[in-house]
């Protein structure tokens, strides 16, 4: 199962490399950057469902392997009842997979963690640059209200005849 993070991410960061190269062709700082804002935070947000969907994997693993080692020393020892030597050996087994299961989560846990702050982190610094740009266009529009009017229009126009065609 894809985390939604992921779907919403690539999302986000196609519409923004579309945005930014159309700000690019008119000429739109205010577009252009506004784009690769939006397409450095879908990456992020698709990085972060990343990191979920492997930690979620690993994790899933860790438990399927250390179930089957529990069986199969369950079934070891069930065999082999009756050798007072046998019995201890597969107790012991049975614990060194008990503790190798409790450190295989513990590890996997931590990368989780790790891998989410990092996500976090990226979607911060993301949504930083996002308002940082929203500001700068802000800017230019003020600056020139007619131009950006224009700018505008003609990406109205121009995204009509691509969703209608030219019939």
């Amino acid at each position: 199962m894809v985390d939604t993070d992921r779907i919403t991410g690539t999302a986000k960061e196609l519409g923004g490399k579309v945005q930014g190269t159309v700000g690019d062709l008119t000429g739109s700082k205010r577009d252009a950057l506004e784009g690769r804002a939006r397409e450095a935070q879908g990456a992020a947000e698709n990085l972060y469902g990343q990191a979920k969907d492997g930690v979620r994997d690993a994790a899933e693993h860790v438990a399927d392997t250390a179930r089957e080692i529990g069986g199969k020393v369950r079934d070891t020892v069930g065999n082999l009842i009756g050798s007072d030597d046998v019995e201890d050996r597969a107790r012991r087994a049975q614990g060194a997979a008990g503790d190798t299961y409790d450190r295989a989560e513990r590890a996997v846990r931590g990368a989780g963690r790790e891998a989410y702050d990092r996500a976090g982190d990226a979607y911060e610094n993301g949504g930083r640059s996002l308002r940082q740009g929203g500001r700068e266009v802000s800017h230019q529009v003020a600056e020139h209200p007619v131009a950006a009017l224009l700018v505008a229009g003609l990406l109205g126009y121009g995204l009509g005849l691509l969703i209608h065609g030219r019939d």
